[in-house]
């Protein structure tokens, strides 16, 4: 596996400021994921919030961050969490989480670190820094209050996925909330974040300009959508995010008509114990342990070659950039009685967003025609474009910073609306120094 080195120069400036606020994206300004951020006050208290890494194809890295003693991490997804053992190992940083994210993070780190080593794309860390990493984890409670030098802080629920955090600090001069990926409404999984007042705001802005289906209307579809496939015999392969969406699909199906043959195959099925052993993090967890149950762990081979004759089959991964998914569907696709249904984000360079726009997708090493029907659902846990503005409204902050999201589509929608209402609306690019007074 080649390393990648994002070296010990960064891009944060050194000397320190004597009023307002500055940040710096090390990634994650102007683009959905990759997420790392450096805020730091007059009072020459700094932290770090997030320090992923997007596992496209080719990855994308942020730049190299800054010594720093503490970082505060939202949630566990790797855009959020892929760069940490990184961070640590070069600093001895302090890692501050929910507990949830806490005991999920090294097996995400570790599947991050098979898929590397599996397709030959470079890391900045290896197994050893991420076994160490799990040592530096500082656990907090939703709404207790921590210090930080001259700022008090504390996390608060925001939706998403379960585990993950709104940051809420205060310093001696300001009220700020970073948002890290929420979403108002409630999921099968969590309940929704609600708006605390701010004088700045860091708001993810992924869904800017688009609005969410109804969310009910559309597991509805779904459902339909899934038995009319079993109706004519066929098998629906879902590929789905391991944390967060593949529950919430199991959940869903369990509302099902039918008694559906249901197949549970890849990382999902940790992650989903996990879940249940801090059942403080989900919405119901009664309803998840029951789906769980009810769907047939795949653990072997002769798992995988019964799972063809499922109804459905639920598997990562969920951009279909390898993994079960792959196996599935080279088998699945020579029958078009079969379909594949897509239920979250595919990534421009992704395999799912090529089937999605071509038809087509690498199947081990060959772009390979699929023939099959390809269905999309929204069940993004993401705010839509109305909650974001309704939210960044309720905290009454005067100046917002838009971050994670697109800027040629998704910002300046939000931006404009904003705007609109009065807002100081703040579009931040990677690795440029910014103030606010």
């Amino acid at each position: 596996m080649v390393m990648y080195n994002p070296t010990r120069t960064t891009t944060y400036p050194s000397e320190p400021i004597d009023k307002g606020l500055r940040y710096h994206f090390l990634g994650g300004g102007e683009e959905v994921g990759n997420i790392g951020c450096v805020i730091e006050d007059h009072t020459q208290t700094k932290l770090l919030f997030d320090y992923g890494l997007s596992p496209t194809k080719p990855p994308k890295y942020p730049a190299a961050a800054p010594k720093v003693s503490d970082t505060i991490i939202t949630h566990a997804h790797i855009d959020h969490i892929g760069m940490v053992p990184w961070l640590n190992s070069s600093f001895n940083t302090r890692l501050h989480a929910t507990s949830f994210t806490s005991k999920i993070s090294k097996l995400m780190w570790d599947d991050c670190y098979k898929i590397s080593k599996i397709e030959g794309y470079p890391l900045a860390w290896d197994k050893i820094n991420a076994s160490e990493s799990e040592a530096a984890w500082n656990v907090h409670e939703y709404n207790s209050m921590n210090e930080l030098d001259q700022w008090s802080w504390c996390l608060r629920r925001a939706g998403h996925i379960p585990g993950a955090a709104m940051i809420d600090i205060q310093t001696p001069e300001n009220k700020i909330l970073i948002t890290g990926d929420f979403d108002t409404r409630n999921s099968r999984l969590v309940e929704g974040a609600k708006p605390i007042k701010s004088d700045i705001l860091f708001m993810e802005g992924t869904y800017g300009g688009k609005n969410h289906p109804n969310r009910q209307e559309e597991e509805q579809r779904f459902l339909r959508s899934v038995e009319k496939v079993v109706e004519n015999n066929g098998t629906v392969l879902i590929p789905s995010f391991a944390m967060g969406r593949s529950q919430d699909i199991l959940m869903i199906l369990q509302d099902s008509d039918f008694d559906l043959n249901i197949h549970y195959d890849g990382m999902g099925k940790k992650i989903t114990k996990t879940m249940l052993e801090c059942p403080e993090m989900i919405l119901n967890p009664s309803a998840l342990k029951l789906a769980f149950g009810n769907s047939k762990k795949v653990s072997s081979k002769s798992d995988r070659k019964k799972a063809l004759d499922a109804d459905v089959i639920v598997t990562t991964s969920g951009m279909l950039e390898g993994g079960p998914a792959i196996w599935y569907l080279n088998r699945l696709r020579i029958d078009k009685r079969n379909t594949i249904f897509l239920t979250g984000y595919q990534a421009e360079g992704t395999g799912g967003r090529m089937l999605l726009e071509k038809s087509r997708l690498p199947i081990y090493g060959n772009i390979t025609q699929i023939d099959l029907e390809t269905k999309k659902f929204d069940f993004s846990t993401h705010a839509g474009h109305d909650e974001l503005v309704q939210f960044a409204k309720d905290t009454e902050a005067k100046d917002v910073v838009l971050y994670h999201t697109d800027p040629n589509t998704a910002r300046p929608a939000l931006s404009k609306s904003l705007s609109e209402l009065g807002i100081n609306v703040h579009s931040p690019m990677n690795r440029e120094t910014y103030f606010i007074d």
